[in-house]
This record gives C-alpha cells, sequence and structure tokens, in this order.
C-alpha cells in the first residue's frame, strides 16, 4: 500500500511539475505578445510584438536567438537577479540561455522581434559533420558575415547586391529571417530552379540543402540564417 501511495505521489507532483512548467510559457503567459511561427524537432519560432512600455509576466525562455525586426530598449529581471536593461538596432542578433524572467518594452514605440527557441540536438540521416565542405563563409565571406557562433548554432548576416549571383554553397537546418524585401531564386544542386521572393519579417525553415542564390531583384537583400549544429 506504500508503494502504491508513493507511486501516486510521485505521479501528482510530476503532473503539477508539468503544469507548472507549461504555466510558464511565454505563449501562455502572453499570449497576445507571442505568436507562434514555426515549430519541428529542432526549433520553436515565436513573433513578439510589445506596444510601448507594455510588459510581459514572469515566463520561461528556452536558450534562443532572437533577430529584432524593430529598434528594442528592454528592461528584464529574473528571480534573485539584478534587473538589467538592453538595447539593440533593427536588425540586430542577440542570443540568450535558457532563463526565467519579466521583461518590458521601456521605449515609446513598439517593438518587434523573431524569438528562435532552441530545442535539445536531435541529429538525423541528413546531419553532417561541422564545418560543411560547401561552407558560405569559405566560399563568399565578402557577402556572409558571422554575427554569433557557439556549439549549437552560428548566426550568419546574408548581404546580396541587386543581380549579385553567389557559388555554390550549402547549408545544414536553419532558420532564416528576411530583414528587407527581396526576389531571389535558388538553383538547387539538382538543377531545380525555386522563385523565393519575399518580404520583411518573414521566416522560413530550410532542411540541410545546396544551392546558389541569385538576387534578381533591383534592390539590396539582406537576410539572417541561424544555422543549427
Amino acid at each position: 500500500m506504500r508503494n502504491r501511495i508513493s507511486l501516486f505521489s510521485t505521479g501528482l507532483l510530476l503532473t503539477f511539475a508539468a503544469i507548472v512548467a507549461a504555466a510558464q510559457d511565454p505563449m501562455r503567459v502572453a499570449p497576445d505578445a507571442y505568436r507562434l511561427e514555426l515549430e519541428n524537432r529542432w526549433v520553436r519560432v515565436l513573433r513578439l510584438k510589445l506596444g510601448p512600455h507594455e510588459n510581459v509576466p514572469l515566463h520561461d525562455e528556452a536558450e534562443s536567438v532572437v533577430v529584432f525586426l524593430s529598434a528594442a530598449h528592454e528592461r528584464s529581471s529574473s528571480p534573485g537577479k539584478p534587473t538589467e536593461e538592453f538595447a539593440e538596432k533593427p536588425g540586430g542578433v542577440a542570443h540568450f540561455d535558457k532563463v526565467r524572467r519579466t521583461e518590458e518594452n521601456l521605449a515609446d514605440r513598439p517593438l518587434e522581434a523573431v524569438v528562435i527557441e532552441l530545442k535539445p540536438s536531435t541529429a538525423d540521416s541528413n546531419s553532417q559533420a561541422w564545418p560543411l565542405p560547401l561552407d558560405p563563409m569559405k566560399l563568399d565571406s565578402a557577402h556572409h558575415s558571422v554575427l554569433f557562433e557557439n556549439s549549437r548554432v552560428r548566426v550568419l548576416r546574408t548581404v546580396l547586391e541587386p543581380h549579385l549571383k553567389g557559388p555554390l554553397h550549402e547549408h545544414p537546418h536553419y532558420v532564416v529571417v528576411y530583414l528587407t524585401e527581396l526576389h531571389t531564386t535558388m538553383t538547387m544542386a539538382d538543377g531545380r530552379a525555386i522563385d523565393n521572393p519575399r518580404r520583411p519579417g518573414d521566416v522560413a525553415w530550410r532542411d540541410p540543402l545546396k544551392h546558389i542564390t541569385e538576387n534578381i531583384g533591383d534592390r539590396e537583400a539582406v537576410e539572417i540564417q541561424v544555422e543549427l549544429k
């Protein structure tokens, strides 16, 4: 009987812990601020929109890469830690470790950002050793720059002048956040051509691929690529 009671109590505790964890999810805590863009086994991508001086109550955040679509001036507070403030320009990128915190938009203008939450690393049959043989940083460093890198991700900023055609290169699984309006053609390794018109703030998921990118538009194209190692 004691074993049954113990197992029952353990089950209740685990259930309660799961409920508490779910309750701290930013989409539950602030459903008007956080919206799901996409989710798979590798990432969950959220869009954050905060009005002037709006705040988000205490919530849990996974390790994440945040791409700011607007300028940002935020205050955040974690239990038992000093309050912090930070500012970022439009198009800026920041990496955050797993944290529990509140956040407040200190600016007099709306804040918009794309939050790319990293799930526990999960290799699959398409995963390759890092770095990749056709690394864009080796083949076309003039148009790619590394904004952040650790053992889990590498974040690139890609800038393509009008009508520029890059070399064949490859990426692992990755998320793309488009900072500008653009119109590119992606020619895949098998010869297929994919039309890729995008608007500022669009988000896309890509499985591992080899391709040639050509900016067929008349304006400079800028995007952020969050590659998963």
